[in-house]
């Protein structure tokens, strides 16, 4: 399966990325093109609250789809400070748009984040055996 990975963002081995916003304490999060092939039509996003404090590796919400339900594993610590309400109306726009207009939450990094166990998209292509695009 040819998967689509953006040289511009960092994954979790849980398929969810990251990608700096317009403040340096800011970032997007997402799930990976990989993740939302796997799951099939996707047809609800169970999202977090404002205000929510994620860990990365834990659990901070989940995506339905016609297949199954996967925990989204959050891939950096910090607090929500914006959910993405398309995918309230749409979850489908996951499968449509998993790097643009779907991104699921915007979260303010928590001091001394520590973004090192992320990978760049070279690394995470290697994980799932392909070359990054």
């Amino acid at each position: 399966m040819s998967c689509s990975i953006p040289d511009d963002l960092r994954f979790h081995i849980g398929h969810l990325w990251m990608r700096p916003s317009e403040r340096s304490d800011l970032v997007l999060v997402g799930i990976s093109d990989f993740a939302q092939k796997q799951l099939g039509k996707i047809i609800f996003v169970d999202m977090p609250r404002v205000g929510d404090a994620i860990e990365m590796g834990e659990p901070f919400g989940a995506v339905e789809s016609n297949k199954v339900v996967s925990e989204l594993i959050a891939p950096v610590s910090g607090e929500i400070v914006e959910i993405n309400s398309l995918l309230k109306q749409s979850a489908g726009l996951l499968n449509e748009d998993c790097y643009g207009t779907a991104w699921i939450a915007k979260v303010s990094l928590a001091g001394g984040a520590d973004l090192s166990g992320l990978l760049t998209s070279d690394q995470y292509a290697a994980r799932l055996g392909e070359k990054a695009r």
